[in-house]
């Protein structure tokens, strides 16, 4: 199995979001972080006084896939999370040993 996070603008995760759950994905969760993507408006800047430096809002998307399932997963974050910017996000993938569901 794979884990999947991908770092995204806030205004495009709807749009993300949406795609992968028609695609049948699930186990998806979403986080606002704070990071360094290029801001699409001056508004979304905001100085950090802990970081010491200026950060926007981004979005933490992470799921959870087979991994026959990657390729259209990455494909699908990758088309819909598109700004215009040379660099919209990045996306992640790590190897998961194991995952258990923890029954009701």
């Amino acid at each position: 199995m794979k884990e999947v996070k991908a770092f995204v603008h806030r205004n495009r995760v709807a749009d993300v979001l949406r795609a992968l759950k028609s695609a049948g994905y699930c186990c998806i969760s979403i986080v606002d972080v704070k990071g360094m993507l290029e801001a699409l408006d001056p508004k979304e800047r905001e100085f950090s006084l802990e970081l010491g430096a200026e950060m926007i809002t981004e979005v933490k998307l992470e799921l959870v896939c087979e991994d026959e399932e990657l390729d259209q997963a990455v494909a699908l974050i990758r088309e819909n999370a598109r700004t215009g910017q040379a660099t919209a996000g990045w996306i992640c993938v790590n190897d998961l040993s194991a995952v258990y569901p923890i029954d009701g």
